[in-house]
Order: C-alpha cells, then structure tokens, then sequence
C-alpha cells in the first residue's frame, strides 16, 4: 500500500494555512524576509530586516545566514547590509517565462494604453500585496515608473479592491484576518477603503483608488474570474491623478477597462489555458 498523498489546504474554505500541520513555520518566515525588500530597496541592514518582518533579530541572523549560503542573498559584510541575490531573480523569471497569461492578454492591453495614454497593470495577489505579472505603457511621457514584478499594498489600490470584490466570502475572510493582524491599526480604515469598494462594483462594475497609495497617482480597476475556481486577477488602468478624474475617467477610460477585461477573460478561456 503506497503512502497517502497530501493535498494542500484550500483557501476558500477560509482556513488559515498557518494553523494546518503541515505549515513550515521555517519556511515561511524565511520568504517573509526576501518580501521585506521593495521595488525601492537596494541595500538593508539587519536591524531593517528585523523590523520589516517581525522576527526577532536572532532568528534574522539565522536566516540571512541560510539564504546567503543558497544564494538567495548577498551580505556586504563592512556595512552589515543585505540585498536579494541572483537565485530569487531566477525564481521570478521562471515564473513569468511560465505565465501564458500575460502573453495572451499583452495585444489587449496594449490597445487599452494607447487609448487611454496611461499604464496598464495586470496582476495576482500574494498575501496581503497584489503583484504585477504584466505591464503596459502608452506613448505618453508622464507615466507611473512600475513594471513587472511590482508589489503593491492591497487594500488601498484599484487592483487588490478588484479582486477582493471577486474573491468568494471564505477568501475575504482569510485576507481580512491576514490584513487585520498585519497592522491592527489600519485595518479599520482600510475594510472601510474595502467596503466602499464593494459598493462602487456593484453600481458600476468597476473599483477606484485615487490618492489612497500614492497622493499623486490614481487607478481604477476590474477583477478578471477565469470562472475556473482560481483566486481572480485583475486588469488597472493607473496614472497621474490629475488626469485620471471626472468624466474622462468614469465615461471613457471605465467602459474601456471593463470591455477589455471581458475580452482578456474571453481569449483565455479560448486558448484553453492550463496553470
């Protein structure tokens, strides 16, 4: 009798993966480090690292030392610092090689940027950041300086509102609990960002963000159900927010996002896509 297989535990049920058995608690505070570096950070010191994560600092030194040696980072040892390595670059590029997605839904979203003379983002969500696994720019000069692989807050932008009004009650649930425990303070603003959110997506079919990531810079977005049971991703239109408002936005850019998301979601299921 061969040994019985085991499954991973399923998100919807609204089940903290955290609390199963087979959760590596190890594991998981040792990609909770590498996440600590954003788009922005070359370079970070130990005690950054410690802060960032939550960990103690005496776990840090245990599991920087463990990803310098598999090369997941690198130690300049006459500053204390570290910064990601070659080995997670090529995790993410054997992601995106893998990800048909983008390459399907890459015409589409061109046409909707040179329509728009804004970015257009399509991404997933990881955890409590949503991260971009495509990227498209227009013509225009004055853009918003993101690419692939960007990681994003998820409460306060167009894309993480998108897929939290697609995601089903028990994902909510889990990312609420996640999103709460991340910072108790913010959580009551940020389900109240949520719930607006929800609302505008049952009047209008789409969801908004304007200056609550950034002062500068406002989305909108909608959420793209592959009908398949997958956690849905989500297609944004993103751009200076002095521009992107009234009626240019809400009459011509909205009506413009939703059609090409249904077209997005429309080609894919055709190319009969397998994750």
């Amino acid at each position: 009798m061969g040994r019985q297989r085991l499954t991973p535990p399923t998100p919807d049920a609204g089940a903290d993966p955290a609390q199963d058995r087979r959760f590596v608690t190890a594991l998981a505070r040792g990609l909770a480090l590498l996440r600590c570096f954003g788009p922005a950070d070359r370079w970070l010191a130990h005690q950054a690292l410690a802060r960032r994560s939550g960990l103690p600092q005496a776990t840090v030194s245990r599991l920087t030392f463990t990803l310098c040696s598999l090369g997941y980072l690198r130690h300049r040892a006459a500053t204390g610092e570290y910064a990601l390595g070659p080995a997670v670059l090529t995790l993410g590029f054997s992601m995106l090689s893998n990800f048909q997605i983008g390459r399907i839904a890459r015409p589409f979203m061109e046409a909707l940027a040179e329509h728009t003379q804004a970015a257009i983002s399509l991404g997933v969500r990881h955890d409590t950041s949503v991260v971009y696994v495509a990227h498209c720019r227009s013509t225009a000069r004055l853009l918003l300086g993101l690419d692939v692989g960007t990681r994003l807050p998820f409460a306060e932008t167009a894309m993480g509102r998108a897929m939290w009004c697609a995601s089903t009650p028990g994902m909510r649930a889990l990312i609420a609990r996640r999103l709460q425990a991340e910072d108790p303070v913010r959580w009551p603003a940020r389900e109240a960002g949520l719930r607006r959110a929800e609302a505008d997506h049952a009047q209008c079919g789409y969801v908004a963000s304007a200056s609550e990531w950034e002062q500068e810079i406002a989305a909108i977005g909608v959420a793209l159900d592959l009908g398949d049971g997958r956690e849905p991703l989500a297609l944004t239109v993103g751009g200076p927010a002095a521009r992107l408002r009234g009626a240019l936005l809400h009459e011509d850019f909205a009506p413009a996002l939703v059609r090409t998301g249904r077209e997005i979601v429309a080609a894919i299921q055709a190319a009969a896509w397998e994750d």
